[in-house]
């Protein structure tokens, strides 16, 4: 078989969007449809439970592309920087 009739895999490249702006949409996301985003958030962070998060604007998608691991130590960058000034 010719090298032109073979079938080629191809492996699109994942480009993940910052934690910033994953919390962001998702924030949105969730406001949008009535809920409380810290609550809905914090419980997912603590549960593991994806369907804390709405799957309108593909917020469920999006956060479950983000570690939460990643998520708190963001929130716990910000707090100490805010808060504390440093």
């Amino acid at each position: 078989m010719s090298e032109n009739n073979m079938t080629k895999s191809f492996q699109p490249i994942q480009e993940h969007m910052p934690v910033e702006e994953v919390l962001a949409q998702v924030y949105e996301a969730l406001q949008t449809k009535g809920y409380d985003p810290v609550s809905q958030i914090v419980g997912y962070i603590m549960s593991g439970d994806p369907t804390y998060i709405t799957s309108y604007n593909n917020a469920r998608y999006l956060i479950s592309q983000v570690e939460r691991d990643d998520i708190l130590e963001l929130v716990l960058k910000v707090y100490i920087k805010v808060v504390l000034g440093d």
